[in-house]
C-alpha cells in the first residue's frame, strides 16, 4: 500500500473517532474513506459507531418489570398527542359544543374560554385516537379559536392531524408548528413535526435546522432524531455533489497522492521502442518520461495524443491503454478505464498491471468476485509476478480478511524482498489480526532493511500513537518527516500525524495545528491537514472557521464520494451555526455550543 493513501485513510479513521467522541460539537459522524491501495483506488465506506447514551438508566431485562412503551412521534398509527394539560380543569365535557360558537365565546369569561377550549381539546383527542383526523383537526381549531390565550399544544396537535391526512397536509403541519414555535421556541415535538414536514417539502436546508434543534434539545438522547439529521444531511450533501460534478471539469488528484500511486507497483522498465519508431510511438515515451518527472497533466495529454496519432506495436499499445486506462480512473472515470484497461489486455493478456488495475475498477463497483477472477487470471499468466499477491492482499485487506492478507504479503516478499510495502503491509495485516508481537518485530525489521525509508518510520509511529505511547510516536514521525525532507514532492503526512498525536496526547491544539498548517504549506492539496484543521476548528467551538476548512476540502474533492463526504460535514456545521442565530435558546441549552 502506498504510504500516503494507507496514512490518509488512518488518519480519516481516527478522524471518525474523534467525530463520534465529539458528538455535541459535530452531529454527523459518517465518512467515506477514498484510499488508493497498491497503486489502485479502493473504496471503503466506514462510519463511525454511535456512543451509547450514558444519561440513560440501565433497564431490567425482566419482561414483567419493563414499562409500556410510549409512543413516539415515528410509531405507524402518526405523531403522540401532547398531554399538557390545560390551565382550567375539563368539566361537563358531555356539554352541547354547537352552542359554543365563536361569537357565543368571545363574549363568555376568561375562565369559562379556557374550560370550553379544554373540551374542544379533549374532544378532538377522542377523534385522533380514532383516526379521524379531519374531525379532530376542526375540534382543534375550535380550541384555538375559543382559548382566550394561544396555546402552542393546541397547534401542535393540529399540525399532527394534517400530517396523518390522505395525503399529508405538510404546508398547513409547517404553518402550524410555526405559530406553536413561536409561542415556545423550545417546544421539541413540534421542532420535529416541522420537520418532518419540511423535509418532505423538500425543504431540507430548513428540514435540517429543525432536527438540529430537536437533537440538542433532548440532548442526543434519541436515536431517531440523530438518524434524522444524518438522512437529511447526507441527502443534501449527495444532491449537492451531483451539482457539483455536472458542472466541473474532471480533474486529476493533487501530485503527492498520484507520484504514491505509482510507487505502490514495483518500478519496471520503459518500453522499447522498435527500430523504426513512429511519432505515436516517441510520444508514449515521451509519456513515461513525464510521469518520471511528476508531471502527470502532460504525461496524460502525451499518452492520449500518442494514441491518437497510432503505436505501431501491439505491446506498446497495450502500454499506453493501461497508462490512459490508470489516468481514467484517477479522474473517476470508471467505465473509461474498464474500456481501456480490457483493450489492453485483448493485445498482451500477459499484461499482469492491467489485470491488477481492472480488479480496483470491480472493486470501485462493488463487484469483488469480478476482481478475484481478475487477479486469477493475471497468475494464470504471471505466477511469479509479486505485484499480483502484493495487490490481492490489499483486497483482502480492505475486506478485513487479515490473516488471508498476511498470506499474499508475504507471497509478495518472498518473490522480491526489496519492495517496502509488503513488508509494511505485512506487519499491519498482522496487528489487524492481534498478533501484536509478530507485528512490532515486522515493523522493527522493516526500519532496519530499509533505514533511508520513511514510510516504515511512520506506520509505526500509527501503531505506537494506537497504543497511546505518543512519545514513542513522535520520536518516529519525527524521524520520517526529516527523510521526507530529502524527497521530491515531499509526503506530508507523517507531519499530520504528528499533529494528531499532540492533541491526543496532551490536548496541544496549537501544536496540532502549527504541524498541519506547516503540511498545508508544502503541499496545498493535503486533504487530510485540511480536514483534521476542520475538526480542529470545531473541538474548539470554532464553527466558522471550520466551515472554511471543509469547504477547502470540498474544492479538492475529485469523486462523489469524496464530496459528499466534505460537504456532509459542511452542511452539518452550517446547520449548526444557523441555529445559534435563530434559536439561540436551543443553542444556549449546550455550553460553547457554536
Amino acid at each position: 500500500m502506498s504510504s500516503s493513501e494507507s496514512s490518509a485513510t488512518n488518519i480519516v479513521t481516527r478522524l471518525e473517532h474523534f467525530v463520534s467522541e465529539n458528538k455535541r460539537a459535530i452531529l454527523i459522524g459518517t465518512a467515506a474513506a477514498a484510499i488508493a491501495v497498491g497503486g489502485v483506488a479502493y473504496y471503503a465506506s466506514t462510519s463511525s459507531s454511535k456512543p451509547g447514551n450514558s444519561e440513560k438508566k440501565d433497564r431490567k431485562k425482566d419482561g414483567k418489570s419493563l414499562k409500556k412503551k410510549k409512543k413516539t412521534v415515528n410509531d405507524v398509527d402518526g405523531p403522540i398527542l401532547e398531554e399538557r394539560k390545560p390551565k382550567a380543569e375539563v368539566e361537563d365535557e358531555d356539554d352541547d359544543l354547537a352552542k359554543y360558537t365563536p361569537d357565543h365565546t368571545a363574549t363568555l369569561p376568561v375562565e369559562e374560554r379556557s374550560r370550553i377550549a379544554g373540551i374542544f381539546k379533549a374532544k378532538g383527542n377522542d377523534a385522533y385516537k380514532l383516526r379521524d383526523f379531519s374531525t379532530a383537526a376542526q375540534l382543534y381549531t375550535r380550541a384555538i379559536e375559543t382559548s382566550p390565550k394561544a396555546e402552542p399544544v393546541f397547534y401542535s396537535n393540529r399540525a399532527a392531524c394534517y400530517m396523518n391526512m390522505l395525503p399529508p397536509q405538510h404546508e398547513l403541519v409547517v404553518k402550524d408548528c410555526d405559530d406553536a414555535i413561536k409561542l415556545d421556541p423550545t417546544y421539541v415535538k413540534a421542532l420535529n413535526r416541522r420537520a418532518m414536514a419540511l423535509e418532505n417539502l423538500e425543504r431540507y436546508d430548513e428540514a435540517l435546522l429543525d432536527f438540529t434543534a430537536t437533537t440538542i434539545l433532548e440532548k442526543f438522547t434519541n436515536q431517531s432524531t440523530q438518524v434524522a439529521v444524518e438522512r437529511v444531511v447526507k441527502i443534501m450533501a449527495t444532491k449537492k455533489a451531483q451539482e457539483i460534478l455536472s458542472s466541473r471539469e474532471p480533474r486529476l488528484p493533487p501530485v503527492t497522492f498520484i507520484s504514491a500511486y505509482f510507487a505502490a507497483f514495483r518500478p519496471r522498465p520503459h518500453p522499447t521502442l522498435p527500430e523504426n519508431p513512429n511519432d505515436g510511438d516517441r510520444t508514449l515515451l515521451q509519456a513515461f518520461e513525464a510521469i518520471d518527472s511528476h508531471q502527470y497533466n502532460e504525461a496524460f495529454s502525451l499518452v492520449t495524443e500518442a494514441l491518437t496519432s497510432g503505436i505501431s506495436w501491439e505491446a506498446g499499445k497495450a502500454e499506453a491503454l493501461n497508462m490512459r486506462g490508470t489516468f481514467k480512473f484517477l479522474l473517476a472515470d470508471v467505465e473509461g478505464a474498464k474500456t481501456d484497461l480490457n483493450e489492453s489486455i485483448e493485445l498482451v493478456p500477459a499484461f499482469s498491471q492491467s489485470w491488477v488495475k481492472i480488479a480496483s475498477v470491480y472493486m470501485e463497483q462493488s463487484e469483488p468476485e469480478k476482481a478475484f477472477e481478475c487477479f486469477e487470471n493475471a497468475i494464470t499468466h504471471n505466477p511469479n509476478d509479486p505485484d499480483i499477491y502484493y495487490h490481492r492482499g490489499q483486497v483482502l485487506f480492505i475486506m478485513n480478511k487479515f490473516e488471508d492478507a498476511a498470506e499474499n504479503y508475504m507471497k509478495s516478499t518472498e518473490l522480491d524482498d526489496q519492495f517496502v510495502f509488503s513488508h509494511i503491509q505485512l506487519a499491519v495485516a498482522q496487528y489487524k489480526s492481534g498478533s501484536l508481537a509478530n507485528a512490532m518485530a515486522q515493523f522493527r525489521r522493516t526500519m532496519k532493511a530499509f533505514p533511508h525509508r520513511s514510510e516504515p518510520l511512520n506506520y509505526y509511529g500509527e501503531l505506537l500513537l494506537d497504543q497511546s505511547r505518543f512519545q514513542d510516536a513522535i520520536e518516529k514521525f519525527d524521524k520520517a518527516i526529516e527523510l521526507e525532507k530529502q524527497k521530491t514532492p515531499q509526503n506530508v503526512l507523517p507531519l499530520v500525524n504528528k499533529g494528531l498525536t499532540m492533541f491526543q496526547m496532551e490536548h496541544n491544539i496549537g501544536g496540532a495545528e502549527r504541524c498541519c498548517n506547516e503540511a498545508l504549506r508544502i503541499d496545498p492539496e493535503c486533504e487530510a491537514a485540511v480536514a483534521t484543521l476542520a475538526q480542529l476548528s470545531m473541538q474548539q467551538g470554532r464553527a466558522d472557521k471550520a466551515v472554511e476548512f471543509f469547504e477547502r476540502q470540498t474544492s479538492l474533492a475529485r469523486t462523489e464520494r469524496e464530496l459528499v463526504e466534505a460537504l456532509t460535514y459542511q452542511y452539518a456545521t452550517n446547520s449548526q451555526i444557523e441555529l445559534a442565530k435563530k434559536y439561540p435558546q436551543v443553542a444556549a441549552t449546550i455550553p460553547g455550543f457554536a
